[in-house]
């Protein structure tokens, strides 16, 4: 390994011992971990989670414990004839005292959600007859990224961001290790600012190495010692939200946010607006959703939320970012304090289903136009109620739905709900 490597690569874990974080998966009884300690893996893996948490590193070692003969594609670049290549590639059997012996092929594909499905399904005979053992590495959820037929395959592992005491094991382990780390340097580092370090890397092992690295390099030496400061840490770390605008982080955001409104809860709404706001998301798509939110959660218990989420539509397309995230806000933090009703989504999908079973039902001849004299003779309009020259008993008999659903309820007035819930979180 080459010096000038990177810390976060210098410092990459070789085995279980050196591996921090995952206890979920890594602790003994757990599933992943027995596979390791029995040198066993017989079916493919996906691992599923956010970067920095030790998908690859998980990968080498699982290969090296196995005795497997690792190659490593990333779906951003790789194309089906690299992985004919490696179904094909003659292994080398000198590391065997049995030149007969076969090794297993591990083929670990970063970013698998990269791959599209076609060079997905390449992948399933190869798979299926065990001439390659997959393991696929994803920040999106497979659900969505991955074809069916190779999640039936493969075992899923749900990879968490490292916390931030994890981290902290991190940065002293490579700040005492002479032969990858820092052990040879002489640093002064606080217990206040490895923390800091750890609170800037967003859960990510790569991340916060690579700070330590940048925090060591442009520190001062004191003496014979180098004192990692503050102002350091902070001017070599860029604090990146992880937000994916198509990806699953979007999703849960935005659904966050909805959740957070309707139950009531000003300051989590006010906190998810910002975090999209903060990550870049177009504010017309914040604004959508909060116009759909106005009608389906409030609807008519309070008639001024749809106004207002309308104004704030205006307000962005007019204002722009920086400018309109008031309005945004301002517009979330109303619809959070606003009595809820769900009750127009209600009567939208009693009658959507209605109009399913029954189909096309004949608009009632008493309310039809009768524009010609065939149409008049055939009943069009007779006895029909003008309403301003009629009284309101006639006009609340006059037949307006079709014969076969007359007396259907679909929508009843509402009552202002959540008050309570409204003035409980205010207090």
């Amino acid at each position: 390994m080459q010096k000038e490597s990177p810390l976060a690569f210098r410092m990459r874990p070789r085995n279980l011992d050196e591996f921090i974080g995952q206890e979920h998966l890594m602790e003994k009884g757990k599933p992943l971990r027995e596979m390791i300690d029995k040198q066993g893996i017989y079916s493919s893996i996906i691992f599923w989670g956010p970067p920095g948490c030790g998908k690859t590193t998980l990968a080498k070692i699982i290969a090296k414990a196995t005795g497997a003969e690792l190659f490593e594609l990333s779906a951003v670049s790789a194309s089906k004839s690299d992985i004919y290549k490696i179904v094909n590639e003659n292994l080398s059997l000198s590391n065997f005292s049995n030149p007969k012996e076969k090794r297993k092929k591990i083929l670990f594909l970063d970013e698998i959600h990269r791959f599209n499905k076609a060079q997905q399904d390449f992948l399933l005979p190869y798979i299926e007859n065990g001439t390659i053992i997959l393991i696929g590495a994803t920040t999106e959820n497979p659900s969505f990224e991955v074809i069916s037929a190779l999640l039936s395959r493969s075992r899923v592992f749900t990879l968490k961001e490292l916390n931030s005491s994890d981290l902290v094991k991190i940065i002293n382990s490579t700040l005492i290790n002479k032969e990858r780390g820092l052990g040879k340097e002489n640093i002064l580092i606080s217990e206040e600012n490895k923390q800091l370090i750890a609170n800037l890397a967003n859960g990510d092992a790569r991340n916060a190495l690579n700070i330590l690295e940048l925090s060591f390099l442009a520190s001062k030496s004191i003496g014979s010692a180098t004192e990692i400061t503050r102002e350091t840490v902070l001017n070599s770390a860029e604090r990146k939200l992880r937000y994916d605008k198509s990806g699953e982080e979007h999703y849960n955001i935005i659904s966050a946010l909805h959740k957070s409104m309707r139950d009531s809860d000003v300051q989590a709404a006010i906190y998810w607006t910002m975090r999209m706001i903060e990550s870049g998301e177009d504010p017309k798509y914040i604004i959508r959703r909060m116009i759909r939110f106005a009608s389906e959660d409030i609807g008519n218990a309070d008639p001024k939320a749809l106004q207002l989420a309308i104004s704030a539509k205006d307000a962005v397309m007019f204002l722009g970012y920086p400018e309109c995230n008031t309005a945004i806000v301002q517009t979330a933090i109303y619809l959070a304090q606003a009595p809820k009703s769900n009750k127009v989504y209600e009567a939208i999908n009693i009658v959507k289903q209605q109009i399913h079973d029954t189909g096309n039902l004949s608009v009632p001849l008493v309310i039809r136009n009768a524009e010609t004299k065939l149409m008049k003779d055939l009943g069009y309009g007779k006895d029909y109620k003008y309403a301003p020259n009629s009284n309101s008993e006639d006009i609340k008999n006059q037949q307006h739905l079709p014969d076969e659903i007359i007396g259907s309820i679909y929508y009843t007035p509402t009552e202002k709900g959540f008050e309570k819930v409204i003035k409980k979180r205010m207090n």
